[in-house]
């Protein structure tokens, strides 16, 4: 059955109801006349978990660079995220991070994040987008494939749970159905050829467990961040403390192969204390309440198809979020660039319209910047484990690791250096600021101050989170 929008009604389709899908809604609302989200749950009414988004359990991070281009598309997303518990946090003045090169230190505000529980900042946006009359949404309903030709996309078939399958035509398709996207087999359908496609793996595995925080420690506390150090030639162990809405922590632990964390409540502290390369997160929490069972995640591959290279692409269809690129989540720039990418899309659509030819191509061609950004940022570390890639690090890879080693052992101790690499990690500026002569010249030079011996909380810090 084909379900045709009224004559005259410009309807375009987002495949995927979360956090992509959302800002893409919002920013085709106004150029098509409907935009309908399709989604295989169904959503929650508020800030509730859903089947469909399992890593919503673990750690997430909204870098400023994502913020802004929340703010252009949802004016006033931030002041909602607060309103509903929130937490903007300054960057670097609020973090505690141990790097592969030794502590940084907590330099005054260059950037911030927005810290939430995941659910509160998908139930937030989500609020706020399908607010719009424009906007509709279908739930219960899967994508399995696309109409048109290798021209142009025509529309999306649609199957409900009855297994009653309809064609939604439309004037434009967004996929954003996240790391299972069938984005590649639908293309290959319509005669178009496979995209490029890299993945970089490091068997990364993912516990995370709500807290609690010590009653003194429930407003105000820093992010604490425990890195690994790919040079030991072990396996990468990390851990992240946020603080998020409601005086509670989210904490993530991490180990690459060899070195993974458990699902066992029992063991999740003496990992956090023993494994990793500081002990600080694991003191931490034995001050604070667990308040849920151990989530884990073993679906942290780093995967990035390269449609803007592939010798054709079909007008009116375009693949954003963790269907284009799916970063391994302890960088927290997927947000972002999700953020990024709908902007993108709205301003490209805006200057050439729905359905002018070359149009798609150009969307795809141009979220590639921020795409490629992140992803050189998730696979700096990544590419150097065991295993992680079929051939390993390439030789851009090793001068880039090299020149990045000295530069966060610079960021260390020299503040400036550490707001270039803020500007960097924060997705508001491009990594070229960090091939600024003066930059290369402080790098050169080192770090202007000694190293931390240990964590750098503030003896106000450490009473409230029960270490003092």
């Amino acid at each position: 059955m084909n379900e045709r929008p009224a004559p005259d009604t410009r309807r375009a389709v987002v495949l995927g109801g979360s956090h992509t899908g959302m800002l893409a809604a919002r920013a085709l609302a106004g150029l098509a006349d409907r935009v309908v989200v399709v989604d295989r749950d169904t959503l929650p009414a508020g800030a509730e978990p859903r089947k469909g988004l399992p890593q919503a359990r673990h750690a997430h991070m909204l870098w400023s660079g994502g913020v802004l281009a929340m703010e252009r598309l949802l004016p006033g997303i931030t002041e909602a995220l607060r309103a509903a518990g929130a937490r903007r946090l300054p960057v670097t003045t609020d973090i505690v991070a141990l790097s592969a090169r030794g502590w940084f230190r907590r330099w005054p505000e260059s950037h911030h994040v927005v810290l939430a529980g995941r659910d509160l900042l998908d139930a937030t946006v989500r609020a706020q987008v399908l607010a719009d009359e424009r906007v509709e949404l279908v739930q219960g309903a899967e994508a399995v494939g696309l109409t048109g030709s290798a021209a142009g996309v025509t529309g999306v078939r649609v199957r409900t749970r009855d297994g009653e399958e309809r064609v939604l035509e439309a004037e434009f398709v967004v996929d954003a159905t996240g790391r299972g996207s069938s984005a590649p087999q639908w293309l290959a359908a319509l005669g178009l050829p496979a995209p490029r496609r890299r993945e970089v793996d490091s068997g990364l595995v993912y516990a995370s467990r709500l807290h609690l925080a010590p009653e003194h420690a429930r407003d105000g506390f820093p992010v604490v961040n425990v890195q690994p150090d790919p040079g030991d030639g072990g396996p990468g162990r990390a851990g992240f403390l946020l603080p998020v809405e409601e005086g509670r922590w989210i904490v993530t632990l991490s180990g690459t192969r060899g070195g993974e964390p458990g699902a066992a409540a029992e063991e999740f502290v003496p990992f956090a204390r023993e494994r990793l390369r500081h002990p600080v997160i694991g003191e931490l929490l034995e001050n604070a309440e667990p308040l849920s069972g151990v989530s884990v995640t073993r679906s942290t591959v780093n995967r990035r198809y390269f449609y803007e290279r592939t010798p054709r692409w079909p007008d009116r269809f375009v693949v954003l979020g963790d269907a284009l690129a799916a970063f391994n989540p302890v960088y927290g720039h997927g947000l972002s660039v999700a953020a990024q990418s709908a902007v993108i899309l709205r301003d490209v659509l805006r200057r050439r319209g729905l359905a002018a030819p070359g149009t798609a191509r150009r969307v795809q061609r141009a979220v590639a910047r921020p795409v490629g950004a992140a992803w050189d940022l998730a696979i700096g570390q990544d590419v150097f484990y065991p295993g992680a890639t079929e051939n390993g690090p390439s030789l851009r890879e090793r001068l880039v690791a090299a020149y990045v080693g000295r530069l966060m052992h610079t960021a260390t101790g020299n503040g400036r250096i550490a707001r270039r690499v803020t500007d960097v990690t924060s997705l508001e500026r491009g990594a070229h600021v960090l091939l600024a002569p003066s930059v290369l010249l402080a790098t050169l030079f080192g770090p202007l101050k000694p190293a931390l011996s240990g964590p750098p909380l503030t003896a106000e810090e450490r009473k409230a989170g029960g270490l003092a």
